[in-house]
């Protein structure tokens, strides 16, 4: 049982004494003021009778008292029977009475009489002596010509009581305040219900989010008892478990931001927060630093007015939108200062962005992020190294194409010079000629190493047009392709098999797309035996085109997947080195390969197992439709 339903009772009869006073102060005002309108008006009947029997003829009557009047000789007629007229002299002596003729008592002790004997007006309620009748007296002053009073001209009427009078409605009322107590009662009932079920579903809300519950003390100001209900002291127990953990959780959220501000303040990366209108809601001092937002309310800032960079700016908007993280580089071209002097030159800086959506908490639709958080690492530095050394591979490959056209060409004339001199013994002759073919054939790699290192500088360096872009028939490119490999693949009897529809159109740089099929076909048949089959086949997989070529070769590694695409790597296997040594092979034909899928905004995959063969795709979008 709640402290609510224990105070039922006590509630109960609160309600039946306060209504019970409520009611008989009500009687006791409507009582008084019955009688005080009854009185109001007695005395403005008094007030009207005395000027129509005038002052003149009451002062006659006073001064020359003989005990005898006829009633027409004081009452004018047509005065209501109901009212009763007393004439008293001084002494208290009844003069006059228009109801009774014989001797009345004396009434000098009367309360109005006293009132109008001294000159005043005066009234009064009390039970007649003389009739025994409840009635209201009103007296008024009777004054001689010098302003005495000489007697007290007073007015009666006999009343019923208050309670006679509402006597037909009584019952009525009285059922109506039976049964505004009970509906009273029964809502006070209801109302501690309700209060009961709520304080037992707040108690049960706060039982199960406080994890301190079972071991929270009680306040210090508890109070134990019958006197206090169990939900009470049981909320209280709640409350204080909650408010410790509340107080460590805000003290660890605390120790954590301050923790994330030192990470922030230390970190050599800019870092912006903004909501998802792009309103800045932290930034960090690199980011101040960069971007000289160090006087500037970060409140009052969007992102593009505190960068100026619109590029950035469309970033946050892609991953707001998107709901998914991503990076990307943007370069960023800043003035130099002091050491610009007046040339106004300007410095690139190029930055590697990092741009994560923040993911909505309470929104029902989680599509649209609430927010963005972008880091900018700077790898100007990175991105200057890396152009030093494309330009170092693309001057050395063109130093070094020269001699060794040389080198190769004096070569093929030693050759021809030793097979027509026959004044040469064979043993000599055999020997010079080995040696001068070995000259010829590094001179060959190395050349073949030169036009590869040249075909990557111009991919890496972005040398190529997006207009150089056509749209054109996939068949012949395969055909092109399977022609130009074809004398090495007669030279082991390995068949190329071609698949491809004769209606396949795609938009690519046709030129590079078979030079990464020409190089993929050049593996296959390198590492592939005497005797085998390799298919190139294309076709569309949803969006994509799809180049595909399969061979039954040595195979891969598993292991080494990964790393077959970067240049100059070969596998670790002594009879694949051996093989791409005596074809002439450079390691850099898989590295072409990937950086053509990159052109075309595609990529580069491998699929092959040790001893079972391989599958080489190139991915690009379908950009012909």
């Amino acid at each position: 049982m709640t402290i609510f339903k224990k105070s039922i009772i006590t509630l109960g009869a609160a309600v039946v004494i306060f209504s019970s006073v409520f009611i008989i102060s009500v009687f006791a005002f409507m009582d008084s003021l019955y009688y005080d309108t009854n009185m109001a008006s007695l005395a403005n009947t008094a007030r009207t009778l005395k000027n129509a029997i005038g002052s003149e003829h009451l002062t006659e009557i006073f001064l020359n008292d003989t005990g005898v009047y006829p009633v027409s000789a004081v009452l004018p007629l047509g005065v209501n029977d109901a009212y009763r007229l007393t004439l008293i002299a001084p002494s208290g002596y009844v003069m006059w009475d228009s109801h009774l003729t014989e001797r009345l008592v004396n009434h000098i002790d009367r309360e109005e009489v006293i009132a109008a004997l001294d000159g005043r007006e005066g009234g009064s309620r009390r039970e007649s002596i003389s009739t025994g009748m409840r009635r209201l007296y009103y007296a008024l002053p009777v004054f001689d010509d010098y302003n005495n009073s000489i007697g007290a001209f007073r007015l009666s009427v006999s009343i019923p009581g208050f309670l006679t009078r509402i006597s037909t409605i009584i019952i009525s009322f009285t059922v109506f305040t039976c049964l505004f107590i009970v509906f009273a009662f029964w809502a006070i009932v209801m109302y501690s219900r309700s209060l009961s079920s709520s304080i037992g579903r707040l108690v049960n809300i706060a039982k199960s989010s406080a994890p301190l519950l079972s071991g929270a003390p009680l306040s210090s100001g508890a109070v134990t008892g019958d006197s206090v209900s169990h939900e009470f002291l049981s909320l209280e127990k709640t409350l204080s478990a909650m408010n410790k953990e509340l107080n460590l959780r805000f003290e660890e959220a605390k120790s954590e931001g301050n923790r994330l501000e030192a990470i922030l303040n230390g970190m050599s990366e800019a870092v912006f927060a903004a909501d998802s209108s792009l309103k800045l809601r932290l930034v960090n001092p690199k980011a101040r630093q960069l971007f000289n937002l160090s006087d500037s309310k970060i409140s009052d800032l969007t992102l593009l007015e505190a960068t100026r960079s619109t590029e950035l700016v469309e970033t946050a908007k892609k991953a707001i939108l998107d709901g998914t993280p991503f990076e990307t580089e943007l370069t960023f071209h800043s003035g130099l200062g002091g050491s610009a002097g007046s040339s106004g030159r300007s410095a690139e800086q190029h930055f590697q962005i990092f741009a994560s959506p923040l993911a909505a908490i309470n929104a029902a639709d989680n599509s649209k992020a609430e927010g963005v958080v972008l880091v900018m690492q700077e790898v100007t530095r990175l991105v200057k190294l890396e152009r030093i050394r494309r330009d170092f591979v693309a001057n050395v490959s063109h130093e070094l194409r020269t001699p060794i056209q040389i080198i190769k060409g004096f070569s093929e004339t030693l050759i021809d010079d030793f097979k027509a001199k026959p004044s040469l013994n064979n043993a000599d002759k055999e020997q010079a000629e080995h040696f001068i073919e070995i000259i010829h054939k590094n001179a060959g790699i190395m050349e073949n190493l030169t036009n590869d290192l040249l075909i990557l500088s111009s991919l890496e360096n972005n040398s190529v047009n997006t207009r150089d872009m056509e749209v054109c028939s996939i068949a012949p490119l395969i055909s092109e392709a399977v022609s130009a490999v074809e004398v090495q693949a007669d030279k082991k009897n390995i068949n190329i098999i071609k698949i491809c529809p004769e209606d396949l159109n795609g938009k690519l740089y046709s030129s590079f797309i078979v030079q990464a099929l020409i190089n993929l076909l050049d593996n296959g048949i390198k590492y592939s035996p005497p005797d085998s089959k390799i298919w190139i086949e294309v076709k569309l997989d949803n969006d994509d085109l799809l180049f595909e070529v399969r061979d039954n070769g040595i195979g891969i590694p598993s292991n080494q997947i990964e790393r077959i695409f970067e240049r100059f790597y070969r596998v670790d296997r002594t009879a694949a080195n051996k093989t791409a040594w005596e074809t002439g092979g450079t390691g850099l034909g898989l590295s072409i390969v990937r950086h053509i899928a990159l052109l075309h905004k595609g990529s580069a995959e491998a699929e092959s197992r040790a001893g079972e063969g391989s599958v080489f795709r190139i991915r690009v979008p379908n950009h012909s439709h």
